[in-house]
């Protein structure tokens, strides 16, 4: 395994571990079938398409930027509780990069009552990811989304049009927080992670291979607590608790993956806009590297409000923009 052009030291013992854990992945029949047309050759196509997962339907947008034959690299953007794939490209803007840069970008959906229903349906729902302790009734369903993502990843690598060693996940607030879970348990199959305005809840199992992680919160945020304790979710996301315990401390997250990659104390710089914590020296050569940044509430900095009431994000700092540079640092051997 390698992280960018640095060795992990502590891969190959996590490898074996990582491969037992993950062998259920190897034993799911997954389908993949297009709505409107197969995984393009080559240009700017947008496609809706459905992932049979353990005889589930799983739905997702397909935005291939990618110019020539050769496999791209793939971003995963995970929409918030109450969202869907549509507003996730909407809020992050991650389209504007993946044409300028040439990648593959794909937005899921999460799901809602069972994880059943059509993508038109999945549109006008409040969908949600179980993220372990979170969020409503994808958590109450215990909702298999690590294994949404996994059969996601091999069926799009498999197309050729993926480049399976660069990888990368990224999401907003319930998305981060499955992106966090993902980095832990798909951490054999992904570069690098980028949770917004997320958590952790403090009792997370380490991961299976150190993750290179870039995370990012709002200073001003009043859904996930900066400094921790109960979620104030939007109203509508079922009639179920939206998560089932506080949420720890925000630099928890890096604080997490800073022990699990190996990390010695960080350093920390500041500007008017962002505070930034970054632990660079590391012995799996995995960083971590936290942004808190100012008059930013629960939103996507230098994006879009998902929906009328929702807190504008400061634009004064572009979280897209800084996610795509740290992921271009990291790729994993095929």
């Amino acid at each position: 395994m390698m992280i960018g052009r640095r060795r992990h030291p502590m891969a190959r013992a996590l490898l074996t571990l990582g491969a037992a854990a993950l062998v259920w992945a190897s034993s799911l029949h997954a389908q993949s079938r297009a709505r409107r047309r197969a995984i393009p050759a080559s240009g700017s196509t947008q496609a809706e398409q459905t992932i049979i997962v353990g005889g589930t339907p799983r739905t997702y947008l397909l935005h291939d930027f990618a110019q020539d034959a050769a496999a791209a690299p793939l971003v995963i953007v995970l929409h918030g509780g109450g969202g869907n794939a549509q507003t996730a490209e909407e809020k992050t803007g991650f389209d504007r990069v993946a044409a300028r840069e040439h990648f593959v970008v794909v937005y899921p959906d999460g799901t809602a009552r069972s994880g059943r229903g059509s993508l038109a349906a999945a549109r006008s729902r409040l969908l949600t990811w179980n993220a372990g302790h979170c969020c409503a009734a994808a958590m109450a369903d215990r909702v298999d989304d690590v294994a949404f993502i996994s059969t996601l990843i091999d069926a799009l690598a498999a197309s050729g049009r993926v480049d399976r060693s660069r990888v990368y996940v990224t999401g907003m607030s319930n998305g981060a927080m499955m992106t966090e879970r993902l980095g832990r348990e798909l951490s054999t199959k992904i570069a690098a992670i980028a949770p917004v305005a997320g958590a952790v809840f403090g009792d997370e199992p380490p991961p299976l291979a150190p993750m290179p992680a870039l995370i990012i919160v709002g200073a001003d945020d009043q859904t996930i607590p900066p400094q921790g304790g109960a979620l104030q979710l939007r109203p509508g996301l079922g009639n179920r608790s939206a998560a089932d315990r506080d949420v720890a401390p925000a630099i928890d997250q890096a604080q997490y993956w800073a022990k699990y990659n190996g990390c010695d104390r960080p350093a920390r710089t500041a500007t008017a806009a962002w505070t930034k914590t970054e632990w660079t020296t590391c012995r799996s050569g995995a960083p971590v590297v936290f942004y808190d940044v100012n008059h930013n509430g629960h939103a996507w900095p230098g994006g879009r409000a998902g929906r009328r009431g929702a807190d504008e994000p400061t634009q004064a700092f572009d979280a897209t923009e800084a996610i795509w540079t740290f992921f271009t640092h990291y790729h994993r051997d095929r």
